[in-house]
């Protein structure tokens, strides 16, 4: 199974700073020949990895120690044999992470002072992941999707069925009370309800209350990212049930009806996508437009020049960032005079100015699209929309 990466895994990540942070990204693939090649390419990454160090002043030895956790995983046979559609590790003097992410990547490699966060943003900005529950009395999914991918959660702890939610659940000693559950979508609250007792529910209903109840519990302990929107499946007469048990921040109204237990992930997904992804075209439709708007006026609120929106998302005035996911700027900025300083080629001190810029936006509360090229308002590689008017902290953009 892939190992999610939640927005507090990438805060933990932007929050490590060393000067050798190496940033792995590779595509990888869970069968067929291909399979065979990962590791390869993941050793030819190590090995380039280790001569960017050593050509950077780091002692060989130092360099193989640092890189021994990449050596453990390219001999570590039960990892390989459950890939997903792409790797990202992440390796430091004392830290090393891996995800195995429903999300493919370009080969890249980039060692600098910060892990190399954008290529992760497709799958937590605004429009890049949604939730989806399918639910029956016999079985409960969840899956995670994309785009291009989906995945389902392994549920552990929490009941899947009707009959496993109540096999040792004796109503007679439950509480059947519970108040302030929020309501499908928003912060509504609705107040304390009583089943079963005067309400006209019956037995059935019920039961079917306490399991979504329990379900509802579980996907606390794993929906660690309440900014993508969960999405429901199921046959019509089982939804207002379940939305009354519910309790996450952000339950779409829009619904796919019918048994999901006849329709594969695969097919879920493709229904799912006919949904999330007007909604997500909205938000993002509706971010360009502002920022087209801004840009035609003088306030000084939108701006596109890389060096601009690298120097106001580090001062926290970016309110909406658009950036290209497949480029990179290389270059270093300066907090003391807030100069930026541009290359062509990477030295060992720069910074992908896109990633810096991506980073300090979601640090600073920030909303952020990643996209491609064509995605990007203004025709540049990055632009922005500004809490406040843009000040030029040094005359040298």
């Amino acid at each position: 199974m892939p190992q999610y990466i939640s927005r507090n895994d990438l805060s933990k990540l932007i929050e490590f700073k060393n000067d050798s942070c190496i940033s792995i990204y590779l595509p990888t693939h869970p069968y067929g020949r291909e399979e065979q090649q990962d590791p390869i390419r993941l050793r030819n990454l190590a090995s380039r990895a280790e001569k960017q160090l050593v050509a950077s002043g780091m002692r060989r030895p130092e360099a193989e120690k640092l890189l021994e956790p990449i050596q453990k995983t390219l001999t570590d046979s039960d990892f390989w044999q459950h890939q997903h559609d792409g790797l990202a590790l992440f390796l430091a003097p004392g830290f090393f992470q891996r995800y195995r992410l429903p999300f493919s990547f370009s080969e890249l490699l980039v060692i600098t002072s910060a892990f190399h966060i954008k290529p992760l943003l497709p799958l937590l900005s605004e429009d890049g992941q949604f939730y989806l529950l399918a639910i029956s009395q016999n079985q409960i999914r969840l899956l995670q999707g994309s785009r291009d991918t989906v995945t389902e959660f392994d549920l552990k702890d929490i009941p899947t069925s009707l009959a496993e939610a109540l096999r040792f659940d004796d109503p007679e000693k439950q509480l059947q009370y519970h108040t302030s559950t929020r309501s499908a979508v928003g912060d509504q609250k609705r107040g304390a309800m009583y089943h079963g007792q005067g309400t006209g529910v019956n037995g059935k209903d019920k039961d079917l209350l306490r399991f979504f109840h329990q379900v509802d519990g579980g996907l606390k302990e794993v929906l660690e990212d309440t900014h993508i929107p969960l999405l429901l499946a199921g046959v019509e007469y089982l939804l207002p049930i379940y939305r009354e048990a519910n309790s996450y921040p952000l339950l779409l109204d829009e619904f796919i009806p019918g048994n999901p237990d006849k329709l594969s992930d695969e097919q879920l997904h493709e229904q799912a996508w006919q949904i999330i992804k007007p909604i997500f075209k909205e938000k993002l439709d509706k971010a360009a437009a502002q920022y087209r708007m801004l840009a035609g006026q003088e306030a000084g609120t939108a701006v596109q020049l890389v060096a601009q929106v690298a120097r106001a998302a580090y001062y926290g005035w970016i309110d909406t960032l658009f950036v290209e996911t497949n480029a990179q700027v290389w270059g270093r900025f300066d907090p003391e005079n807030g100069a930026i300083i541009a290359h062509e080629k990477p030295t060992p001190s720069d910074r992908d100015l896109l990633d810096f810029a991506a980073e300090h936006t979601l640090i600073n509360k920030g909303t952020v699209y990643a996209v491609a090229k064509d995605d990007v308002p203004g025709s540049s590689q990055a632009a922005a929309i500004l809490r406040y008017p843009y000040v030029t902290k040094n005359a040298a953009l």
